[in-house]
């Protein structure tokens, strides 16, 4: 159950390409949780765009002369680890730095807040849920799901030794 909120200054993206970064970001998020990429999961990772007038994103008090991004992103606590969280940050902001024309260079123009909310403080539906919860919805939706080949996870820098965390499929 992942909420992502982008906010950017209006003109940085066309609707077609915001389109195709929504879908990209949601991809993204769901593979650093180990989400299964179905319908369900997609329906309940959510993102709310924010483009603001060009003047209301602003550095050293004036407005900034290219585009900068933000993009919060909000996870039950326990979904991501550090090496998940780096595989998101560096995934999101090279899908990001894509769809507005970035060079490597800009890479500063994108932050990427990653806020864990503590397990108990989630609730959708009218009740609280559990990050166990999602893990068993997660299983159930991997075992009914129809065989898919897996795509190649892009090449991150990463340590040598994968925890047992990083393996196992979280959400």
């Amino acid at each position: 159950m992942p909420l992502m909120d982008l906010t950017y200054p209006a003109g940085a993206l066309s609707a077609d390409t915001l389109d195709e970064l929504s879908e990209e970001l949601t991809t993204v998020l769901l593979r650093a949780e180990r989400a299964p990429d179905t319908d369900f999961f997609r329906t309940i990772t959510w993102l709310h765009v924010h483009e603001l007038p060009s003047s209301a994103v602003r550095a050293a008090g004036r407005p900034v002369p290219e585009p900068v991004f933000r993009l919060d992103v909000t996870v039950p606590g326990g979904a991501l680890s550090d090496r998940r969280k780096q595989e998101l940050v560096a995934e999101a902001t090279r899908v990001i730095s894509a769809a507005a024309g970035l060079g490597e260079a800009d890479a500063m123009r994108i932050w990427v807040l990653i806020r864990e909310v503590p397990d108990g403080n989630w609730g959708a539906a009218g009740q609280v849920i559990r990050f166990e919860q999602l893990r068993q919805m997660a299983a159930s939706e991997r075992d009914s799901a129809p065989t898919v080949p897996a795509q190649p996870a892009p090449a991150l820098a990463a340590p040598a030794a994968a925890s047992e965390r990083d393996r196992a499929p979280v959400a």
